[in-house]
């Protein structure tokens, strides 16, 4: 088994580079992306996402489509991934969609302050792991990995993309680019700062470029463990 799961992330940008509005959620992709989207889901063990999406877009996490839950239940799988977040305050509702949707594992790596609290609320509707003062996403996908994940997809958000793309941990990236502007500097983006290590001494590798109605979906390559499966 390898330490660390293969690992993807998946995002949908607007041009001028944002993730949302500033305080609710901002649907920028087509419904053949959200397919796509879908198909990529079910190909996965797991799917990773930061406490501040749970809490803003209240996602629901699973695959939507009746064949694909059925191919997985066919190969002794849940019809939809483990889903994973992330917290350092726990401050998460136990009713949000994360927790209420699908019958598949749901898995919260708290900082360790807040471990009893996190216990007590989401306890019955998910595993949580204690991840250490500060929790690391290299510890937490090693955990992954000994949790039988072999294949992550991690959706976001920036913060969470910025902490997997500095450490140098993404084999591929896929990102979606959507014909709208949002304008508004208080708004997420892609990416926080950070020190990110394909820069202009290191680009990135394209892999693939496809026109999905009016989105364009950009596949990098981030590492040799890259597949084009």
């Amino acid at each position: 088994m390898a330490d660390r799961p293969y690992t993807l992330l998946s995002c949908s940008v607007s041009i001028d580079g944002y993730i949302g509005n500033a305080a609710s959620r901002l649907l920028l992709s087509n419904d053949d992306d959200f397919d796509r989207v879908d198909a990529v889901r079910a190909s996965c063990d797991a799917i990773l996402v930061g406490a501040a999406t749970v809490r803003i877009d209240n996602p629901r996490l699973v695959v939507r489509s009746q064949d694909r839950r059925a191919e997985r239940a066919a190969r002794g799988l849940a019809p939809s991934p483990m889903k994973v977040t992330v917290t350092r305050r726990a401050e998460l509702d136990a009713r949000a969609d994360f927790f209420t949707a699908g019958d598949t594992e749901k898995i919260v790596y708290c900082a360790s302050p807040r471990v009893v609290d996190a216990r007590a609320r989401l306890g019955p509707v998910a595993t949580v792991v204690d991840g250490g003062h500060t929790i690391e996403m290299r510890t937490l996908i090693t955990d992954l990995a000994g949790r039988g994940v072999e294949r992550l997809m991690v959706e976001g958000g920036g913060k969470v993309h910025t902490q997997f793309l500095t450490d140098d941990l993404a084999d591929e990236l896929q990102l979606v680019v959507a014909p709208v502007f949002v304008g508004d500097s208080q708004a997420p983006r892609f990416v926080r700062d950070g020190v990110f290590p394909w820069n202009s001494g290191r680009r990135a590798t394209l892999a693939d470029v496809r026109r999905i109605g009016d989105v364009v979906l950009l596949r990098y390559a981030l590492s040799p463990r890259f597949r084009t499966d």
